[in-house]
């Protein structure tokens, strides 16, 4: 199930749209859109394109198309197909919408007016048995749309932040021994 979605500028992790959850969503979901938050800002133009990222009960999915990062939090149990279809949704509207003006914009939420269009799409997506008596042609076209998954990337949440902290560590060992000398 589709629990939050934020929608980000990847050059400076700005945020440019979020799904408005309710206080219970919100609460149970804190530390998850922390961990988003820090997914944004270690974002690099290397970094993988569509990547799933585990963390406890939810699955992290993003997408990252023209500039822009697309991230939902979903339960761990929801199909990555239709997460990833749900976020190429997401970024075809966004760019036919605002893409000229993502790299212009200065406040963030600037784009806070395509909170309907999220709000209805993950409606569609909410739930797969739902999405599935609605009409499969409607999944199976979305699915058609996605591109081959196994270019999607699994990663460990505890992975990511070792990775952060060990390069980090690193880089303060080099600086320290430079100053030395």
């Amino acid at each position: 199930m589709v629990r939050s979605t934020l929608i980000v500028r990847a050059s400076d992790a700005l945020p440019l749209a979020a799904s408005v959850d309710d206080e219970q969503t919100e609460q149970t979901l804190q530390e998850h859109k922390q961990q988003a938050k820090l997914v944004f800002r270690r974002i690099t133009p290397n970094a993988e394109p569509r990547c799933s990222i585990e963390s406890g009960p939810y699955t992290l999915h993003y997408l990252i198309a023209d500039g822009v990062v697309y991230l939902v939090i979903a339960d761990k149990s929801y199909p990555r197909k239709l997460a990833f279809s749900y976020l190429d949704e997401l970024s075809k509207e966004f760019l036919t919408s605002y893409g000229a003006k993502v790299e212009t914009v200065r406040k963030p939420y600037a784009f806070v007016s395509f909170d309907t269009f999220m709000g209805k799409t993950a409606r569609l997506y909410q739930d797969t048995r739902t999405a599935n008596a609605a009409g499969s042609s409607h999944v199976d076209k979305l699915n058609d749309e996605l591109q081959d998954v196994t270019r999607i990337m699994t990663k460990n949440m505890e992975e990511l932040l070792w990775r952060g902290d060990s390069l980090d560590s690193a880089f303060a060992c080099f600086r320290r021994d430079a100053l030395s000398l």
